[in-house]
């Protein structure tokens, strides 16, 4: 009958936990030797086995090594209560886990980062209202900006959803037809429409003069937020296209 006594390699044989874990756990009082030989040689019996293979489990459940010392002083009936507990937590954290690897296959396939829903359950603001406060900060003092900010505060909750979501599909919409026109000329009469009517999209918020127009145009080229959302219209040309197409646009309306 073998000894009733684990050597260090009996237990990481037996365990597959390592020699440098074991040192650890020693010397931090997490699971100390049941006996120590003059010679240093470390020995566990069957009761400190069964005490590591909780530690083990315990640590396989995301506790932290603090957690699980204060975890071993307790009841079995005790350390169940925390183990429903914190399967609750891990629950919430397997379906927050889900979400972004929803969102991270998406943005993937190209959807672009503001169309993306990562903090819903976050004190980080969503990449919209981000946006949105970015906005604010740029152009808060601005007249215009005042105007649709006026404007947007008029409308309950839901009517700003549902206003921002159709002002998506509609912007989608337009870039789809002038992605159709990028082999005609920027200046041509179709896309001088289309542009109007993205002009038109924005002004279901605030008049936009040319001041505000450029300064649009002028963002989806320089910001490269913009690039991922524009690469699902055309081709690497395409925003160089959108951009000089507004352009005649603004130099048209000021000829006027």
């Amino acid at each position: 009958m073998k000894t009733p006594y684990f050597t260090v390699k009996d237990i990481i044989q037996i365990t597959g936990v390592t020699k440098r874990a074991l040192h650890y756990y020693d010397k931090t009082d997490l699971l100390k030797p049941s006996k120590v030989e003059d010679n240093g040689y470390r020995y566990y019996n069957q009761e400190a086995l069964g005490n590591l293979q909780m530690i083990l489990l315990f640590k396989e459940m995301n506790f932290s090594l603090k957690d699980i010392a204060a975890m071993m002083q307790l009841s079995k009936d005790e350390q169940k209560d925390i183990l429903r507990e914190h399967r609750s937590t891990l629950v919430q954290r397997k379906q927050k886990l889900e979400t972004i690897i929803d969102q991270l296959d998406e943005y993937v396939d190209g959807t672009d980062i503001s169309r993306l829903n990562l903090f819903g359950d976050s004190p980080i603001l969503s990449i919209q209202e981000q946006y949105g406060s970015e906005a604010k900060f740029i152009y808060g003092d601005t007249e215009k900006y005042q105007e649709f900010e006026a404007n947007v505060n008029q409308l309950s909750a839901e009517e700003q959803e549902q206003a921002y979501q159709q002002f998506s599909v509609n912007m989608e919409q337009v870039f789809r037809e002038l992605a159709k026109h990028q082999d005609l000329s920027p200046a041509s009469g179709e896309v001088q429409v289309l542009v109007h009517e993205w002009k038109s999209c924005l002004e279901q918020f605030m008049v936009c003069d040319a001041e505000i127009l450029r300064c649009i145009a002028e963002a989806y080229t320089t910001d490269r937020r913009y690039a991922g959302y524009f690469d699902q219209f055309g081709d690497e040309g395409f925003l160089r296209f959108l951009y000089q197409a507004i352009m005649v646009f603004i130099q048209s309306a000021s000829n006027r």
